[in-house]
């Protein structure tokens, strides 16, 4: 090898190691000393059909709010019909009236097919292929007449009264009708729950009972004591009960032939003047 090169690399190395030589250190952070955080997994989709993603408080102010619209449906068609405004209306001239142009089209949906083909209070009506909706009320009375005769049907067939709140809901003016009827409707309070019930007052039925017999009559209590026992009551004080005797029905008897000239057909005519009877010759013989 060349003594001069090998000078030079040594007098390198003694350069090198002369000069000083810093290390510069990194400063130590302090997120590096903290321990990384652990992400956060992504949260589940809810599933539509699952039980735990339905939420009571959204479902029950969304019910609220349809069946707030359907009762202010209702309401104004009642509304119109006391008003005697009895031609039908589509579910837009409804909704317009009542103020509720707002409502979604799910809600429509569920309008139109369910709320109000099902109420009982609406029907439903086909109009040049449009459906429209009238109001339906419980009674068919247009004026005080048909009220008087329906109260004199119901009388006759022993239906009972009409209910107040019904005759106020189907008939236009209902109260203005019931006061020139005057004393042919009688008003009586149902004492359950204090509903007034219109009866037909029939003046043909109408007698005077004596005061002794109205006083007797409140003075017996009859309350907890079966037929049996108020029979024994009354026969205690020497009045005679009503029995229940009924008709008894009598069978008919067969009819029975009267015993009379039985013909009986004779058969063998013609050997008549042949056969003998010897029944006289056999009794002659057993008395020898």
């Amino acid at each position: 090898m060349d003594q001069a090169l090998i000078r030079e690399r040594e007098l390198f190395k003694k350069r090198a190691l002369a000069q000083p030589t810093v290390e510069k250190r990194k400063p130590k952070s302090s997120e590096q000393e903290r321990p990384a955080k652990k992400p956060k997994p992504a949260p589940r989709p809810r599933e539509a059909n699952s039980g735990a993603s339905f939420d009571y408080k959204t479902a029950h102010s969304s019910s609220q709010y349809k069946f707030g619209i359907l009762a202010k449906v209702v309401n104004f068609m009642k509304a119109r019909h006391l008003r005697e405004d009895g031609y039908p209306l589509s579910l837009d001239e409804i909704l317009d009236e009542t103020n509720q142009t707002d409502v979604g089209n799910k809600n429509k949906h569920w309008l139109m097919t369910e709320a109000l083909p099902n109420n009982q209070k609406l029907t439903q009506v086909d109009e040049d292929g449009e459906k429209k909706y009238k109001y339906n009320p419980k009674l068919i009375i247009k004026d005080r007449r048909a009220l008087l005769n329906l109260l004199k049907q119901h009388d006759l067939h022993g239906e009972g009264g009409l209910l107040l709140d019904d005759v106020e809901e189907s008939l236009p003016n209902s109260a203005k009708a019931i006061q020139k009827l005057g004393d042919s409707v009688l008003t009586i309070a149902r004492p359950n729950d204090k509903k007034k019930i219109l009866f037909y007052n029939d003046k043909y039925c109408q007698f005077k009972v004596d005061e002794e017999f109205i006083k007797l009559w409140r003075g017996v209590s009859v309350d907890g004591q079966d037929e049996q026992k108020i029979e024994e009551y009354l026969e205690k004080q020497g009045i005679t009960s009503m029995q229940d005797v009924g008709l008894k029905k009598v069978l008919p008897s067969q009819k029975r032939k009267k015993g009379g000239n039985r013909r009986f057909k004779k058969h063998n005519d013609h050997l008549a003047g042949v056969l003998k009877d010897y029944g006289e010759f056999k009794a002659s013989k057993g008395d020898k």
